[in-house]
């Protein structure tokens, strides 16, 4: 597997081209997003007809992660699933599949916006996590340092020879990394949207999602049509 190196806080990290972060010395893989359920939620509220596949997807390409690296932590970041009752009605499939990716190793479900309360499928179920000297929690804290976080959905674009390049992506810099969403019906905010560049630095770098990520300069500048927002 292609991974990019980086460090954070004296950690080092890598990001790996699916969107998920291994952190080699804990034996931690790290997920954010992954939005499972959100075709039943958007039926069941009466918005687009979605294929029902994307929770089936999503949860193969975890598999396959977790497969490559074996990690003895996962730490899924918040908003796990599209809604709480998305979770519960996922098809036994998907809940034996997550069963079986759990089994004999820690999993952290970290409480996100779309799904604040208990997840009803083992695990522990916390509003962040502290593995010194970082922490891992869904929505970033302006005055955090060594924070692991989510919910944006970040994705950045390079003009390249006249054509655009856009992918979802990394953004970190000396005080913080955002993940990419994980999930696979998930749209994503532009680095250079506001709330991104007020909470990055200046220096902070776009490790946009490729085999092996790559990494640039975090794009400030506005290129193109506003992207659909993460909520």
């Amino acid at each position: 597997m292609n991974g990019l190196p980086f460090s954070l806080a004296g950690a080092d990290l890598l990001a790996l081209p699916s969107g998920a972060l291994f952190w080699p010395a804990r034996d931690l893989l790290c997920v954010s997003d992954l939005h499972l359920g959100k075709s039943e939620r958007m039926a069941r509220r009466g918005g687009p007809i979605l294929p029902p596949y994307e929770a089936r997807e999503t949860l193969a390409r975890l598999a396959r992660d977790i497969d490559a690296v074996r990690p003895q932590t996962v730490i899924c970041l918040g908003d796990s699933f599209d809604d709480l009752g998305a979770m519960r009605a996922l098809e036994d499939a998907a809940k034996a599949e997550i069963a079986a990716l759990m089994a004999g190793r820690r999993w952290i479900w970290i409480e996100g916006n779309h799904d604040a309360g208990p997840v009803d499928l083992g695990g522990s179920h916390l509003h962040d996590l502290q593995v010194a000297p970082l922490t891992f929690r869904h929505i970033a804290s302006p005055d955090a340092r060594g924070e692991v976080s989510g919910h944006y959905h970040p994705k950045a674009r390079l003009a390249l020879k006249g054509r655009t390049l856009t992918r979802a992506c990394f953004l970190v810099d000396d005080a913080r990394l955002i993940l990419p969403a994980y999930g696979t019906y998930t749209g994503g905010l532009y680095s250079d949207s506001a709330v991104l560049t007020d909470l990055m630095a200046p220096d902070a770098r776009a490790l946009m999602l490729a085999d092996p990520p790559l990494a640039v300069p975090m794009p400030r500048r506005t290129c193109a049509p506003a992207s659909v927002r993460a909520s």
